[in-house]
């Protein structure tokens, strides 16, 4: 009966983010946009609901969907994209993707903010945060196109979505 109830967690949890989404009245364009960005700064270390919907408002995109994306990525997948963004960002610089994570894990158990200011920092930061960037450009593309995909075919089958426009 447990296991029942968490499943019945779960589904009425993407079921609220699905209602949700489809009815914000906005573009289907501009929904989908707040969401990609939302699942990007969800995905960037120090990014936030905050941060989403400053942003959104700044590129004139759907607040309301760029917090519902960022709010799904933002610590849900940390640990799956602390560990792609040290991969992509080794790999984009030339290291050893194995060497980064133990000098992160190192760096983190010792950690002291007057460190930042050591150049070394920045040969453990920058990998990792360049890889950042391309996992949450990515996720964040990869999301734009989900949703701009499943808007437009719900409101090709009648469903009436948001504000007519001609994306």
């Amino acid at each position: 009966m447990i296991q029942k109830n968490l499943k019945d967690k779960i589904i009425d949890f993407f079921k609220n983010i699905y209602r949700q989404l489809f009815l914000i009245d906005d573009s289907a364009q501009r929904v989908a946009l707040g969401f990609g960005l939302g699942v990007f700064l969800g995905i960037f270390p120090g990014a936030g609901p905050i941060a989403s919907i400053v942003l959104a408002a700044i590129f004139k995109v759907n607040r309301a969907s760029a917090l519902i994306g960022c709010l799904l990525t933002n610590t849900w997948i940390s640990v799956i994209t602390f560990l792609l963004s040290i991969k992509a960002g080794a790999v984009i610089m030339g290291l050893d993707w194995r060497q980064v994570y133990q000098q992160c894990a190192l760096y983190f158990k010792n950690f002291r903010f007057v460190d930042l200011l050591k150049t070394s920092a920045l040969k453990i930061v920058a990998p990792v945060m360049l890889g950042y960037i391309l996992i949450g450009i990515i996720f964040g593309v990869i999301a734009y196109l989900i949703i701009l995909t499943a808007l437009k075919l719900f409101k090709r089958k009648g469903g009436g979505y948001g504000k007519e426009s001609k994306d």
